[in-house]
């Protein structure tokens, strides 16, 4: 199979086909520029040179050079189907004609289809789409109302990633007086693919959401969550807010990597607060301090200090590996759309309105109806899966938005 392809490769290396498509000339110039390098790798691999070294970049490059290759036969497909079809007119053979014209018809739905497909090959992939992920939830302005409140969106959560089948964890929490919770910590963990793309070549565009682990799943729920409603206690509408920050949490090796052991500093401690009589007895809590910059974790809600200090080092794992990413993006000069914001703590992305029965989401200018729906849905019909799409989308028009800047 590798060798009949490298043939195949072989015979057009010296021009790439003119493919006829609506794709702009900066997207065009990229997929030339990957479709070469991928025949070039598959050149030095019929020469014998190491798979090892190559495959990675290899496998980047295959759904970009197997789509444009698609885009190559239906050009020739339609060449040839328009020919038929003047056979067809010069005759006077109205259903040849007909199904002709059906053909062409069908042609032109899978060029657009595999178009698409090509623009999600070649964009910058988030690498971290497919990791698991840390959620934080704080109680912001507004009180005991601010807590229960956070409440409600922490156990939204937790419904939509058990209804997609993840695990949830609950590393650290601390509650109010009614039931509401100052802030909390989650870990959800599982699933996760290749960025959804789909190797099936006669299907549509793949399913924005498909392929992608918790983090990517989640990642556009960071920032302020606004609910304007009436308290139990009161009679007029108060508004109140929390915070949601959503950071890809790494898998144990590259934990070890992005955190050694002489970087860290590990302190126990009695745990303070409700629980129990191991409160004031045990050394149970545990604090980790990331030397180079600072950043700390605490935990002490397991009675089990092995315990804590593993959810310990799982928070702290996510908040470095966050501040690393954010350092990146700063050195790369990345800046994101003023309609995407931020995605930090102190950016208003969401307004939950009881008495209109109403969330409104200000990235994207769009609301639903329905909050106990929302709210209370799993990964089907739930808060995140409604948003989701809509800013995933987005945030593929501006990396389109971007690459066409560069040209």
């Amino acid at each position: 199979m590798l060798t009949r392809r490298i043939l195949l490769l072989q015979a057009r290396r010296s021009t790439l086909p003119q493919i006829r498509c609506i794709l702009s000339v900066a997207v065009l110039k990229r997929v030339n520029a990957m479709v070469t390098k991928h025949d070039d790798i598959m050149q030095r691999l019929s020469e014998g040179e190491a798979a090892t070294s190559l495959g990675k970049e290899l496998s980047a490059l295959a759904p970009v050079a197997r789509l444009y290759e698609n885009l190559a036969s239906l050009d020739e497909q339609d060449v040839s189907m328009k020919e038929l079809l003047e056979d067809a007119i010069s005759i006077k053979d109205k259903d040849m004609e007909d199904e002709c014209q059906g053909e062409l018809q069908i042609i032109e739905e899978s060029r657009s289809r595999i178009e698409k497909r090509v623009i999600d090959a070649i964009l910058p992939k988030d690498e971290d789409d497919v990791e698991a992920a840390i959620l934080e939830i704080r109680a912001g302005t507004g009180g005991d109302e601010a807590g229960l409140f956070a409440g409600e969106i922490l156990d939204a959560y937790s419904k939509s990633a058990k209804g997609r089948g993840w695990k949830v964890e609950v590393l650290h929490e601390t509650k109010t007086d009614i039931g509401g919770i100052k802030e909390a910590s989650l870990s959800i963990s599982g699933g996760g693919g290749s960025h959804g793309y789909n190797n099936d070549e006669d299907d549509g565009a793949a399913d924005v959401m498909a392929g992608l682990g918790p983090y990517g799943f989640f990642k556009f729920e960071s920032g302020v969550h606004r609910v304007q409603r009436v308290p139990v206690n009161d009679v007029r509408i108060h508004t109140s807010a929390c915070s949601v920050a959503v950071l890809p949490s790494p898998s144990d090796s590259r934990s070890d990597e992005l955190l050694p052991m002489s970087e860290l500093r590990i302190e126990t401690m009695r745990a303070s607060g409700a629980g129990g009589q191991h409160v004031n007895t045990t050394d149970s809590a545990v604090r980790i301090t990331h030397i180079p910059t600072g950043i700390t974790a605490s935990i002490q809600d397991e009675r089990s200090q092995h315990k804590n200090k593993a959810k310990a080092l799982k928070l702290i794992g996510a908040r470095v590996m966050d501040k690393q990413r954010e350092a990146d993006a700063r050195e790369r000069g990345d800046a994101r759309n003023s309609l995407m914001g931020g995605g930090d703590r102190s950016e208003r992305i969401r307004t939950y309105n009881y008495p209109q029965d109403r969330v409104t989401d200000h990235r994207c200018k769009i609301s639903e109806h329905g909050i106990v729906r929302l709210l209370g849905g799993g990964s089907g019909d739930g808060l995140v899966i409604t948003f989701a799409p809509i800013m995933r989308g987005m945030s593929r028009d501006e990396l389109l938005k971007q690459l066409e800047d560069e040209r």
